[in-house]
């Protein structure tokens, strides 16, 4: 129930990125940016050709395949039972969204539509609601990793031998 409640979630978040996208594409092009909360954010159309901050600009085949190879991986994992804990199935739910909105963009535009902008409080690239879903994804499965993963592994005991008794690892 929670990969397929968790899969709708992520095709709402994938549908909303792109409705997002849409608008900026008709409000933000060939316009200044539009402060939203002055000193802290504002809207700026910006066309990423590149990942991340920038990095393998002009690289879209290559971005786009290692997306989908890892969206698909992540869809079958999810699909067949691999992620037991719901805040690393959420996890990897968020990471499937934004890498798929993004996708989406690289395969349908060539390139990516950026447009949260908070240079005025940070000296940060202009990113969108697909980045802070793999991002918040990114995040939450690296507190799960850090705190409970770990955590985990010392409650247990250890396993014991059938025949003599003894401690095995």
């Amino acid at each position: 129930m929670t990969v397929s409640l968790v899969l709708v979630a992520s095709a709402l978040f994938i549908l909303l990125d792109q409705l997002v996208k849409l608008w900026a594409l008709s409000a933000l092009v060939g316009t200044s940016s539009v402060v939203v909360i002055p000193g802290v954010l504002q809207l700026t159309y910006v066309e990423n050709r590149g990942a991340a901050f920038g990095i393998l600009q002009g690289r879209v085949g290559i971005l786009s395949i290692i997306t989908l190879v890892v969206l698909v991986a992540a869809i079958v994992a999810l699909l067949m039972g691999k992620f037991k804990n719901k805040l690393v199935i959420w996890s990897v739910g968020l990471i499937i969204a934004g890498g798929a909105g993004n996708l989406i963009d690289r395969m349908y535009r060539g390139f990516v539509v950026d447009y949260f902008d908070i240079t005025p409080l940070f000296n940060f690239p202009v990113f969108n609601f697909a980045d802070c879903c793999v991002v918040v994804g990114t995040i939450m499965l690296m507190i799960y990793l850090l705190f409970f993963e770990g955590r985990k592994k010392k409650e247990e005991p250890p396993q014991t031998s059938q025949q003599d008794g003894e401690q095995i690892g």
